[in-house]
Formats: C-alpha cells, sequence, structure tokens
C-alpha cells in the first residue's frame, strides 16, 4: 500500500505511533519514527522508546530512521521533517500523533498546564505540517493523518487543554485541504481508541469507569494503524477532509458542523424576539450540554 513513500510518524515511540509506523514499515514505507521519550506530562527524555521501534522495523526487512526532535518547536520541528529528507531523500506523509496530558478540572487548569498540552499537539501539528508542506507543494504530493480525539470532538472532563487542542487539529487539517487541494496534498483525521499509557492513566473512580477501562484494555493500538496506512496510501487519493474514529473492529465517518434549523424575522432581532422566538423555536435541536464521549459511544468510552 505504501511502497516507495517516506513517512514521518510523531510519538511513535509507543502505543499507537509505534503500531501505525511499523504497519507503514510493512507496506513498503520508509518511516521516521519520531519521539523525544518523555513522560505523560511531557517531562524527561530518552532515546530508547524510538530506537526500538526503529530496530524493530529493520528486524522485520523494514527501513527506517529515528528522530529524537520535538514537535512543540518551530526549528525543531524542522529537523524532523529534514532528518525524512537526509534518510530517505523525499517525504509523501507526515501522521501527527505525539501527544501529551495535563489533566485537571478547568477551574484548576494554569497556564501552563494549557500551554503544555497545546505546545505539542496543535501547534505541533502545525509545525510538522508547515515544513512538509514546502516540500508537497514542490512535488505536487502528499498526505496528512492527524489523530484527533472524541475528546475534542464531543466532550470530557477535564480535558479542555487536550480537547481544545485535538478539535484545533480537525480544523486545521481542513484549512490545510482547502490551502493545498491545488498541490494534491490530502488531509484526514483519526480519532483513535486503544489501551495505551495515556489511556492506563485515568483512575477507575466508579464502577462504570473500571467495566470501560477493562472494554478498553481489549483494544491494543494495533487496532488504529489499518486506517492509517489506508489514508497516506495512494488508494485513499479519494479520500480528503474527513474525519473518522475507530473502535476496536469498527470504523466510524464522523459529522462536521453544518447548519441544523434557522429561524428568520423580516423585521430583525431585538434580545426580546429572541428569548420569545428564537429559543422556543430551536431548543428541541439544542444538543445536550452535559454531552460526554460515553453518552455517544456506548461501549469503550472513558
Amino acid at each position: 500500500m505504501m511502497e516507495g513513500k517516506v513517512a514521518v510518524v510523531t510519538g511513535a515511540g509507543r502505543g499507537i505511533g509505534a503500531a501505525i509506523a511499523k504497519l507503514m514499515a510493512q507496506h513498503g514505507a520508509k518511516v521516521v519514527v519520531n519521539d523525544i521519550g518523555v513522560s505523560l506530562e511531557g517531562a524527561g527524555g530518552d532515546q530508547t522508546p524510538a530506537q526500538e521501534v526503529v530496530n524493530d522495523i529493520r528486524k522485520a526487512g523494514g527501513e527506517a530512521a529515528p528522530s529524537y526532535d520535538s514537535v512543540a518547536g518551530f526549528k525543531s520541528a524542522a529537523k524532523i521533517i529534514q532528518c525524512a529528507l537526509d534518510s530517505f531523500g523525499r517525504i509523501d506523509c507526515v501522521v501527527n500523533n505525539a501527544g501529551i496530558l495535563r489533566d485537571v478540572i478547568f477551574h484548576k487548569m494554569t497556564e501552563d498546564d494549557w500551554d503544555a498540552v497545546v505546545n505539542v499537539m496543535l501547534k505541533g501539528a502545525f509545525n510538522t505540517c508547515r515544513h512538509a508542506a514546502e516540500h508537497f507543494r514542490k512535488q505536487n504530493s502528499g498526505s496528512f493523518v492527524h489523530m484527533t480525539s472524541t475528546s475534542g470532538l464531543i466532550g470530557a472532563m477535564g480535558q479542555a487543554n487536550y480537547s481544545a487542542a485535538k478539535l484545533g487539529m480537525v480544523a486545521l487539517s481542513k484549512s490545510i485541504v482547502i490551502d493545498m487541494a491545488r498541490f494534491n496534498v490530502r488531509s484526514n483525521c483519526i480519532a483513535p481508541v486503544a489501551w495505551t499509557r495515556m489511556t492506563a492513566s485515568i483512575p477507575a473512580k466508579d464502577p462504570a469507569t473500571a467495566k470501560r477501562i477493562e472494554q478498553r484494555k481489549q483494544v491494543t493500538a494495533e487496532h488504529n494503524a489499518p486506517l492509517a496506512v489506508f489514508l497516506a496510501s495512494d488508494a485513499a487519493a479519494g479520500v480528503n477532509a474527513q474525519v473518522f474514529s475507530t473502535r476496536k473492529n469498527e470504523i466510524f465517518l464522523m459529522s462536521q458542523s453544518r447548519p441544523l434549523r434557522s429561524v428568520h424575522r423580516s423585521d430583525g432581532w431585538t434580545p426580546e424576539t429572541c428569548a420569545e422566538h428564537l429559543y422556543p423555536a430551536l431548543k428541541n435541536s439544542f444538543y445536550p450540554p452535559h454531552e460526554r464521549t460515553a453518552d455517544v459511544f456506548s461501549w469503550d468510552s472513558i
């Protein structure tokens, strides 16, 4: 599916990123395995995870190169893309998978909690995409795959930073498509599900959560890799600006914001007529204000 292509996968030292990198290599891609080896909160640094994935790919007969630069810095992200060029001579796909967690209830969230998460995931996705875009434009081809989350698409508790960054990635993806369609550049999103370091960090505070955690343990990171490989391949040439969600053996095409209903007054609106007319006319179409992922996906939702 990816013979002759060069892919960069960020956050590929463990979990979903590692599964994607390995499957891409199995399908013929030369892969840059990018991971700075930090904790879930972004602390520390260990080159071992990325190197181990590279070793696994090479042992299986594939080609891979490690990258230890951070996506969060514009200049360091440039080195990630340059690693693909130096190692394999081109770049065809970027998978934006790198992420960290700083989960905390909103009224206790600090500026650093916000900045750390947004800088890695949303700004990090911009950084890698922006540097790859120059090469995609020149070669008149390229694809992006962004790992978003139902935390942003639907909602989650204690993840305002994470949710905002993940939903921002969807808007970034669509904007890239609009701006770069003339250069045959595609961009799609996946909201994955798997039992990984991130989900393992969620405490089982009640029996319902404990049950969902046991369900989540059945879903390995590898369940998410096939869709990512497909979206990066030429077989997905007609797939662009879409948002998918994967849940073990299911793949969902997610909705995107469109008008639901409208109301009109020939004489215009006042605050009073908004209360008297707009509210009763539209309230039955309102989305539930406290709805979370677990309310939309009845199983395996934490």
